[in-house]
């Protein structure tokens, strides 16, 4: 019978005394914990293996080597001596107004006082946690561990709620920050043996980064690269009977069915030249439940990426073709936020290839999941409509692609588009039908590229399906025949020439004056090459 799966698990203690697939990480954890003193910060989305992480952690420094039997690090030379932890899991705390999250954590400094028999009752909240860990440290005679958890989320939680909701995130900032600052003074950093630290994003003016000089950010550090997520290896390993057990239930092969899981969850990587690793909770989600749905995606929404997008102006259709040097990746400031590389740290975009000479990274969707539920997500709330009913159309694109109905496929099109208020679209550009027709046919799982590349210019949309490839140009109040015309001039079927796949070609006219869909002409290149 094979292991259970881990659905909600989030503590090692109980992962492995329940027998649940545990993915064995307990090499890495040797690697940061070997050195006399370490302190680390690693970042990483939402719902990707964080907690579970510092879970690991807790009970590697408590010496509980039962836990660790038969994996990797109870056949190394690690000594197993137990030490005193400080471990605060921000998940826990009060964080809906400042003055709750400081009392939650004056709070918890207080209840581990006690529990340790330390008296400390007096004082500000940095300097009670100061005194914390150097009771810890004299109690004990051993060098104390401080574990924390998702620290950001006092922050992350607030953005996106408009002026009130910032106000509480700067103020809960400024709060952390001398809280966090307590771990740089010279008599409690000399009582630390091992600091590790997770969040999604690293923002300024707090302490932790600003403060402390040895802190060691492992978020895109290449030998850290798959800790947290499955890396293709050690998603046959450890859920090869889960995937007999799917392939059964699906009727489907087990290689037709691996290929589909890596299309739908894989591909995230954090570093230059880093494998691509899946997304645990999806994975284990998938495998529970038997079917193929975006399980990570619909346990937060991210409102306040909507929000940036929306506010910035900042077009949807660069997210799948972003290219980043490494000062993006730099402290995030709550009064500068950047859409582009909070993206990257909270998962909605990965590192899809690295230019060494120009140091550029190349970024886009990490797999369908997030490329369809994200995309979907936008659509829904930047596409405004008067009829909610029609805005749903857009599932039809992708099966009328797939048929071969481009005529169909134009009315749906036209339906959708019709249904949008006039105040929103009149007057608007052809960017704007761009815009709202990637939106649509992304969100409908169709492998849509915008403004791709050729040595002729750049083809509007190319949507790539199982069996055909469409090549789109888009005009506005001309016609379908000028749109098809620059793409036989342009020659911008040639880079798909050595493709199995038949090529089709779609020019579309939108008529601003009538907010539709005017003209349009189809046909195979074959039918069209005959006309250049």
């Amino acid at each position: 019978m094979p292991r259970f799966l881990p659905v909600g698990i989030q503590d090692f203690e109980k992962m492995i005394m329940g027998d649940y697939v545990y993915v064995d990480k307990t090499r890495y954890l040797y690697d940061l914990a070997r050195p006399l003193q370490g302190f680390y910060f690693l970042s990483r989305p939402r719902r990707f293996g964080k907690s579970l992480m510092v879970s690991t952690l807790e009970h590697l420094f408590r010496g509980h080597r039962e836990l660790f039997k038969h994996l990797w690090i109870d056949s190394s030379d690690w000594l197993w001596q137990p030490h005193p932890i400080v471990k605060i899991d921000f998940n826990a705390l009060a964080w809906n107004t400042t003055d709750a999250l400081t009392t939650d954590l004056s709070d918890f400094v207080q209840q581990q006082a006690e529990y340790h028999g330390l008296e400390i009752k007096t004082g500000s909240l940095p300097f009670r946690f100061s005194k914390l860990i150097l009771g810890l440290y004299r109690k004990y005679q051993a060098p104390v561990v401080v574990l924390i958890d998702e620290y950001d989320k006092p922050i992350i939680e607030h953005l996106g709620k408009g002026a009130a909701g910032m106000a509480i995130a700067k103020a809960n900032r400024d709060a952390l920050k001398p809280f966090f600052g307590a771990l740089k003074g010279g008599d409690v950093s000399a009582a630390l043996r091992f600091v590790f630290i997770t969040g999604i994003s690293k923002f300024a003016r707090v302490s932790i980064f600003s403060d402390l000089n040895n802190l060691n950010d492992l978020s895109m550090h290449a030998r850290f690269s798959d800790m947290l997520g499955y890396t293709q290896t050690e998603l046959s390993t450890f859920f090869s009977e889960h995937i007999k057990q799917l392939s059964q239930l699906t009727h489907s092969d087990e290689g037709r069915l691996s290929s589909r899981i890596q299309l739908w969850y894989n591909g995230y990587r954090f570093s230059a030249g880093a494998q691509p690793v899946y997304n645990p909770f999806s994975i284990v989600r998938m495998f529970d439940a038997g079917e193929f749905k975006n399980y990570w995606f619909e346990t937060g929404t991210p409102t306040f990426l909507t929000n940036l997008i929306r506010d910035n102006q900042f077009p949807p259709t660069q997210i799948e073709n972003l290219a980043l040097s490494e000062e993006n990746f730099t402290i995030y400031d709550l009064d500068d936020l950047h859409i582009e590389p909070l993206l990257f740290q909270t998962g909605y975009i990965t590192i899809k290839n690295y230019d060494e000479e120009t140091q550029i990274y190349q970024m886009g969707y990490p797999n369908q999941e997030v490329r369809t539920a994200f995309v979907a997500f936008l659509y829904q709330r930047l596409v405004p409509f008067e009829n909610r009913q029609i805005a749903s159309a857009y599932r039809k694109l992708r099966i009328c692609l797939e048929r071969r109905q481009v005529d169909a496929f134009i009315d749906v099109v036209g339906a959708i588009l019709a249904a949008i208020p006039y105040e929103q679209i009149a007057n608007q550009d052809e960017a704007y039908f761009h815009t709202a027709l990637y939106l649509m046919l992304t969100a409908s799982g169709v492998r849509a590229w915008p403004e791709m590349l050729t040595s002729q210019g750049r083809i509007d949309l190319v949507l790539e399906l199982v069996e055909q490839i469409y090549i789109v140009e888009l005009k506005c109040n001309q016609t379908a025949a000028k749109a098809i015309a620059q793409i036989l001039e342009r020659k911008y079927y040639e880079r798909f020439r050595s493709d199995s796949r038949p090529i089709f070609l779609v020019g579309i006219n939108f008529n601003t004056d009538q907010r539709a869909i005017d003209d349009c002409k189809w046909g195979t290149l074959e039918s069209f090459l005959p006309l250049a």
